[in-house]
């Protein structure tokens, strides 16, 4: 169907309207023969059957009194107070009988000038006979009892004989025209309720079936139009759960000329500008971490300017790398270092840090917000390194393979820095040149502290700001205090050991006896140092930080420091 959405909707509203009117107008025409007969009864048959009852009781009451009036007449001493109460009675009813017909009268002069809605007006002009008869036979009624009440005083008992007959004729004749009257009511009241009962039944038979047919018809134009719309919208579903489960090699084909055309060429169109952006990341992410392209790509971090963060940074270094190369080849040493990063980046990536960069042998790389949790970056970082660590020994294993050979192999060590703090992080570099790095004094700190480990003899030096942030679950040392090339404040240095639930008796004892031997030589209590230093080595003999801390007392011993010395020591070269 080559038509607009906006005009295919608008035909099946347009048709369904119609229906809808149609269906109103019929039920109005039904409605309103209805509504005829329920006026005819509600407006004048019912109040006219209720004043003919209102009359017809008067009349009643008539007669009670009248014969009330012939009982007490017919007693030996009338009491003629009763008499004249019981004849005023009389008087009263029929007075308001009276004034009853005539407002029936003018109740059936108002319907027969209704114009409105219809009526029985053969009955109504029977009625309008009927009711003058009432109001006629009423009076002569009325008329004979005032006689009977004369000839009752005055005349002869044959005269009063002949009026009590006449009275009580009178009194059947009223009877008489009050029940056809009523009867008349009663059956224009009936054939009135009936033939509105019936025209109810079929107005509402009449509008189920003309409902039943619109809703049909409803129905079949309404799905053969919506069946155009939902079936491009199905292939275009589709495709969105194809594109959601990664595949992006689909394409949306709808035959349509309207706007869901237009949003299929849009879909695929954006189906390539995904495949596209799926090309790019997957090519720059062997360049740069995925993680940085991708939040890159989506904007949820700017391209241009940097923000201030807290973050942690790690340096890693192999240790005699320049020299090992000199007796490789130069597709060996790419091996060998493409083997090495690989391995150490993914451990990176896995404890959600970004590997920054790679300079000859050195490894950057950095932990924090967006990556990884503001209160975890820290840890991470030193659970990366001492992962790193433990995968050496994989590295080394791997090495007679890498390089064809099993004899003569280099021994291959990895040294680390890592310091934690305010850092500049953004995209960093030219016009035409860019990278999402970070900068700032815990950076230069954190490449200090890797090359520290040189004359320490460590492996894994942290600054004092990590120590604090990576919590308990790791084990430290406290090795110095440090001022290194470009910092003027010092800084004390943690040796990172192992995590706190796998370090042995002997470690344990090995970190509280440095402490002891540290806090002494802070003091420049030499001999208690120097003590506590050999206790270390007698607890681990290879502990090169402990010797090296003999190496100073004995220097301290031959030239003392200033009586200023605040135990820091000064690292002269990078």
């Amino acid at each position: 169907m080559r038509l607009p959405i906006s005009l295919k909707i608008f035909s099946i509203t347009t048709a369904l309207l119609a229906l809808m009117v149609i269906v109103t107008w019929v039920s109005v025409l039904n409605f309103r023969q209805l509504n005829n007969q329920v006026r005819a009864l509600s407006d004048y048959y019912l109040p006219l059957q209720q004043q003919v009852a209102s009359v017809e009781i008067l009349i009643r009451q008539q007669i009670v009194h009248m014969e009330r009036v012939l009982a007490g007449m017919e007693v030996a001493r009338p009491d003629a107070e009763y008499l004249a109460k019981e004849s005023n009675g009389f008087d009263m009813r029929g007075v308001n009988a009276d004034q009853i017909v005539d407002s029936s009268l003018r109740m059936l002069a108002e319907a027969e000038a209704e114009k409105d809605f219809e009526l029985d007006r053969v009955t109504l002009a029977v009625l309008g006979k009927q009711l003058p008869a009432i109001q006629t036979a009423r009076q002569h009624f009325h008329m004979t009892f005032r006689l009977f009440q004369i000839e009752a005083q005055e005349g002869t008992p044959r005269s009063e004989k002949i009026v009590r007959e006449a009275l009580l004729r009178e009194k059947d004749t009223v009877d008489i025209e009050i029940g056809k009257t009523i009867d008349l009511l009663n059956k224009l009241t009936q054939d009135t309720a009936t033939q509105a009962k019936a025209e109810e039944e079929r107005a509402t038979t009449l509008n189920w079936i003309i409902t039943a047919i619109a809703t049909i018809l409803g129905l079949i134009f309404a799905g053969f139009v919506t069946r155009s719309l939902v079936e491009p919208v199905k292939r275009l579903l589709g495709g969105t759960r194809a594109v959601e489960a990664g595949d992006l090699d689909v394409e949306i084909l709808i035959q349509t000329h309207d706007e869901l055309a237009t949003l299929a060429h849009s879909f695929n169109h954006m189906v390539v500008g995904l495949r596209e952006k799926e090309h790019i990341r997957s090519t720059f992410g062997q360049y740069v971490d995925p993680r940085v392209v991708r939040t890159l790509l989506e904007n949820r971090m700017p391209a241009d300017g940097g923000e201030r963060q807290v973050m942690s940074v790690f340096f890693s270094d192999l240790e005699g790398f320049t020299r090992l190369c000199e007796g490789l080849t130069p597709d060996a040493a790419v091996r060998f270092l493409n083997r090495y990063f690989s391995l150490m980046s993914e451990v990176v990536r896995s404890q959600q840090g970004i590997v920054d960069k790679y300079i000859g042998d050195s490894v950057m790389a950095f932990w924090g917000p967006p990556f990884s949790d503001p209160a975890d970056h820290a840890r991470l970082c030193c659970v990366a390194a001492l992962e790193q660590m433990s995968r050496m020994e994989t590295f080394r294993a791997a090495l007679p393979e890498l390089f064809g050979v099993r004899h003569a192999l280099p021994e291959v060590n990895v040294r680390m820095g890592i310091a934690s703090g305010d850092v500049t992080v953004g995209s960093i570099g030219s016009e035409t040149t860019r990278g999402y790095t970070v900068i700032g004094d815990t950076v230069n700190l954190a490449s200090r502290l890797e090359q520290a480990n040189k004359f320490y003899g460590t492996r894994i030096l942290v600054s004092e700001a990590t120590r604090n942030m990576a919590g308990d679950t790791l084990a430290f040392r406290e090795i110095d205090s440090l001022r290194v090339s470009g910092r003027l404040e010092p800084e004390r240095v943690f040796e990172l050991m192992d995590y706190s639930d796998t370090q042995t008796e002997a470690a344990r004892h090995l970190a509280k006896s440095y402490e002891t031997a540290l806090a002494c030589y802070r003091k420049q209590d030499w001999d208690g140092a120097e003590a506590a230093f050999r206790a270390c080595l007698e607890v681990v003999p290879a502990d090169r930080p402990s010797q090296v801390m003999l190496d100073r007392i004995t220097a301290f011993r031959a030239t003392p420091p200033d009586a200023e010395w605040d135990g820091v020591w000064v690292a002269l070269s990078k």
